[in-house]
């Protein structure tokens, strides 16, 4: 996996946890906080998901979602 550097401004409370989880957990804090954006971005998926159901887009059947990736999808 390409990593990248950054260089973040947090909170200090924020830093005081993450030290606190990483000496617990013996991890390092660029791991907690790669975890926690995963974790994050998947509730964002879901509000981008709901916010695309409320706003009445056009949606199509899964069937033909499938049919048009080429994939087989039983009934």
């Amino acid at each position: 996996m390409n990593t990248v550097r950054l260089n973040i401004t947090l909170p200090a409370s924020l830093n005081d946890e993450m030290n606190a989880f990483a000496e617990e957990l013996n991890e390092k804090k660029s791991h907690i906080i790669s975890s926690a954006l995963e974790m994050y971005f998947d509730y964002l998926d879901i509000r981008v998901a709901e916010k695309r159901l409320a706003s009445n887009e056009p949606t199509i059947p899964m069937k033909q979602f499938f049919e048009e990736l080429g994939a087989n999808v039983r009934d």
